[in-house]
């Protein structure tokens, strides 16, 4: 993509109204504009690394056997009050009439209308475990809409949600996601950890919490420092093999983890002091196993092996990637901009052509940018006629992983620069070498 012909309104100064890092950085890189309180429009930037997001999602829940489908925005209140909660989810869901004056209403979550979906169709064990999901956006009114993306009224989110026959196997279907969701963040580039949290409106007795470490978390947590250092579930992993999918299960929990809502002071306080770690953390999923708090209300009932009805467990697991996007920023940052880990950057190459109008650095810059994008490789081609130094503080900015910075000075000894972002390495090395190395 070029520049020149790319929508990428960035701002010089830093907007007021922009509390933390992330929201201030999403804005002045021109990923989101705000529409109106907790509300945002996704520009073509931003955009680009919620597709890129999701794309890994998506990949990892189909991994663990789920499968994709999609619900629609507007439900109605007659669900809701068949499972009892309409009336108890408070001032946060979007309560409206149609024109027939049916209630309807914007969807938080989709715990209800997923179970009717279930029991229109599903009649037999045989049919079971189940696991559907959809990524779609919600809408919750909170009160004080803040942090930009980090707690906005209007949302992109990943719900997923199993059904099994009985308990064991409704525990099994939760592994799975924790697994699963281990691994999503891991090819993101974030550290998550699972901690143990509490269920909230959603219900049920078992929920974790997966909480990236970043200096400026929305809370404190503790956990064991070993948690730092444990491997992540290879890709190849059974998920089937419920023996595999426990051990990891049990590896991720075997130690103390805790977000301030469930820290125990006490057990915290009795591991070794150079074995704690406490720090800020931002939540980036939570998954819940809640058995029949849906299913039974609303007669959700399978044949069992026996012939007598059985009600499914159920269990639902959350990712956010609008959220996602401002925590991969508050982890991933430094004073000049963002630094997008490969996998979700909205591009891998950031091309400065550094005298637009000089034949040489001109066919230099073409001819990069035609052999990487050939490639395969994601190229934005700052070809506009602006300083060197505006481009340079464009690409720091919007942290695309690699630049490449061709100028008449180093193309006379045949040369151009690369920069990792990341470490601010910079090396001049041929075109050739410049076009392997990015396209290795």
């Amino acid at each position: 993509m070029r520049l020149s012909r790319f929508f990428l309104p960035i701002l010089r100064e830093t907007p007021k109204e922009a509390d933390i890092v992330s929201h201030r950085l999403m804005l002045r890189a021109g990923m989101i504009r705000q529409e109106s309180a907790g509300i945002y429009a996704w520009l073509p930037l931003g955009l680009r690394v919620l597709n890129k997001i999701n794309a890994i999602i998506r990949e990892e829940q189909n991994r663990a056997g789920a499968i994709e489908l999609l619900m629609p925005v507007i439900q109605s209140s007659d669900l809701w009050r068949e499972s009892g909660r309409y009336d108890d989810y408070g001032k946060e869901m979007l309560r409206i009439k149609d024109r027939h004056e049916r209630d309807m209403l914007f969807g938080p979550t989709n715990e209800e209308m997923i179970t009717e979906i279930f029991r229109a169709y599903v009649r037999s064990y045989k049919d079971l475990p189940l696991n559907l999901y959809h990524i779609q956006w919600k809408f919750r009114d909170e009160v004080r809409p803040r942090f930009g993306v980090m707690r906005s009224r209007e949302f992109l989110m990943k719900d997923a949600y199993s059904f099994d026959l009985d308990a064991e196997g409704a525990v099994h279907s939760y592994n799975k996601m924790f697994t699963a969701y281990l691994r999503t963040f891991a090819r993101m580039g974030l550290k998550a950890i699972p901690m143990r949290a509490d269920t909230g409106p959603i219900g049920g007795n078992l929920s974790h919490e997966f909480i990236i470490l970043a200096s400026t978390g929305e809370s404190e947590v503790f956990c064991h420092k070993d948690f730092l250092e444990l491997d992540t579930p290879p890709q190849d992993i059974d998920f089937d093999s419920r023996a595999d999918i426990k051990a990891v299960f049990d590896t991720w929990t075997s130690k103390y983890a805790a977000t301030s809502e469930m820290h125990d002071a006490a057990a915290f306080e009795s591991l070794p002091e150079d074995e704690r770690v406490s720090a800020r953390g931002i939540e980036v999923g939570h998954i819940f196993y809640f058995g029949t708090k849906y299913s039974e209300p609303m007669r959700a009932v399978v044949s069992g092996p026996d012939g007598k009805e059985a009600t499914v467990q159920m269990g639902s697991y959350g990712i956010g990637p609008s959220r996602l996007v401002a925590a991969l920023i508050e982890a991933n940052h430094d004073d000049s901009g963002i630094i997008w880990p490969e996998s979700v950057a909205p591009f891998k190459v950031g091309l400065a052509n550094l005298k637009v109008g000089d034949a040489a650095t001109d066919a230099a810059c073409a001819d990069l940018y035609q052999k990487l994008t050939k490639a395969g490789v994601d190229v934005l081609y700052d070809d506009r006629d602006e300083r060197p130094g505006a481009k340079f503080a464009t690409l720091d900015l919007i942290g695309l992983p690699w630049q490449v910075i061709v100028g008449p000075k180093g193309l006379a000894d045949g040369k151009v620069e690369i920069k990792n972002r990341r470490t601010g390495e910079r090396q001049l090395v041929s075109p050739e070498e410049a076009l392997n190395r990015l396209t290795a």
